[in-house]
């Protein structure tokens, strides 16, 4: 169980915040298994927004970041985050800490102090909104350098990944097939929640039914809004056993060097998989997947399109995003507009809806009135005679 004790002025608490540690140096792993009120043990530096909400969603009292949350690399968004939903957040504490609070032990974290059993066992910086803030402008300022470094990573690395623009890609085949067919690929990014809601609030999932693609954790999100995906691609580090379960074909992303991380867990977990090998993301061979097999249309869910959002999934530059849209050019729009969009437009429900209550209405007149009951009576009694 969780003591939470009151907040002083400044935000800090009067006194030890104490829960279960939930320890794992991959946040997304962690976010699985936290129970609201217990404390994240986590190595995130530069913690991102996306792993932040997630934070943030599973409700713990406290986080104990290892690393420093924000490094001043560039202007991340998480700490504030965490700040503003009244989540302690203790910072830099040190590797050791790691090794130092196991799953499952009761932490008290008192002042900048990590407590397990009475024994301080790591200290750090208890961080707050206004110093989380400085931080931030702190790194808008310094990002200079940061730009300049990520140009000249996208650049080298798009002479590199040149053949995604212009070679031939072994694309495996797909059990529910794409051509002609409109194609959601979900990737649990930025807003991912905000667009899904939107796509089902407009009746475009409804409606369209179109092929079902999750990359990763984004399958995951298609099962919490209850739609099940079609395929699932990625390196399969953050689906939950049960989604990779779920009936969906499940598409490894292999690498140009020959590695295929996600293979191992499916082959502990016995499950049936292809090998999909491309230079890029996993988003990225996702496009490529639905374009190359003639998908009428590819509607982007939380994906990556800004230098800050991929310096969130630490890639050092943005080469294989560029080529890949470049290459699907107007195929692919983001959700955003198509729910706009839809949700504008007259869908054959509503015609049909219409055209019912236009029957309903005659039926209900005709009914109702003398003349045409008189009508139709000699009608029917003309018809009965002739026949």
């Amino acid at each position: 169980m969780m003591r939470r004790l009151r907040r002083s002025e400044n935000g800090h608490h009067d006194g030890p915040i104490v829960g279960v540690a939930r320890v794992d140096r991959k946040t997304k792993r962690l976010v699985r298994r936290l129970q609201p009120g217990d404390i994240a043990v986590i190595h995130h530096a530069d913690i991102d927004r996306v792993a932040a909400e997630t934070l943030v969603d599973a409700a713990p009292a406290a986080v104990i970041n290892a690393a420093a949350s924000t490094t001043g690399r560039y202007p991340n968004l998480g700490p504030m985050l965490l700040c503003q939903a009244g989540i302690t957040l203790l910072d830099g504490v040190g590797n050791d800490v790691m090794e130092r609070v196991a799953e499952g032990d009761k932490v008290a974290i008192d002042g900048d102090r990590v407590l397990v059993d009475g024994k301080v066992v790591a200290t750090g910086v208890l961080q707050d909104l206004d110093k989380v803030d400085a931080a931030v402008e702190s790194a808008r300022e310094n990002i200079g350098p940061e730009l300049e470094r990520f140009a000249q990573n996208t650049f080298d690395y798009m002479r590199q990944e040149l053949s995604l623009l212009t070679g031939t890609l072994d694309v495996p085949a797909t059990d529910v097939p794409l051509q002609d067919r409109h194609v959601l690929i979900v990737v649990r990014g930025i807003d991912y929640k905000e667009d899904l809601r939107l796509l089902r609030q407009s009746g475009y999932l409804n409606d369209v039914r179109p092929v079902l693609v999750g990359v990763d954790g984004g399958a995951d999100a298609l099962l919490e809004i209850g739609e099940r995906p079609d395929i699932i691609i990625g390196d399969f580090d953050s689906v939950s056993e049960s989604t990779l379960r779920c009936g969906a074909q499940l598409l490894v992303h292999g690498y140009t060097d020959g590695r295929a991380p996600g293979a191992k867990r499916l082959d502990e977990l016995g499950l049936p998989y292809s090998v999909f090998s491309a230079p890029g993301t996993s988003e990225d061979i996702a496009m490529l997947l639905a374009y190359e097999q003639g998908a009428e249309l590819i509607v982007a869910v939380g994906t990556h399109n800004s230098m800050v959002e991929f310096l969130d999934k630490g890639r050092a530059g943005m080469a294989s995003t560029f080529l890949v849209r470049m290459k699907i050019g107007s195929a692919l729009v983001d959700a955003k507009g198509v729910s706009r969009l839809y949700q504008q437009s007259v869908r054959p429900r509503d015609i049909w809806m219409l055209v019912g209550a236009a029957f309903a209405t005659l039926v209900v007149v005709a009914l109702l009135s003398t003349p045409i009951r008189l009508v139709l009576y000699t009608l029917w009694v003309t018809l009965t005679n002739r026949f």
